[in-house]
């Protein structure tokens, strides 16, 4: 998060698409916890986790 310039939410994802790890409203020069079963990081609008209601465990589709 070191030179952003807005905060945003992070959900962490394994393999699979399952969600094993979110942080909602990371600050700008904020570092976030580090969620050893992820993959990968999808980076959204500060937010977006609390209208989507996303929780641990939930399935993840990419778009084909």
């Amino acid at each position: 998060m070191f030179f952003m310039r807005f905060p945003i939410d992070a959900v962490f994802i394994d393999r699979q698409g399952t969600v094993v790890g979110f942080v909602e409203n990371i600050l700008p020069n904020q570092l976030s916890p580090v969620f050893w079963s992820a993959d990968r990081v999808i980076e959204l609008p500060a937010g977006t986790i609390k209208a989507t209601a996303t929780l641990i465990g939930d399935s993840l589709q990419t778009a084909a």
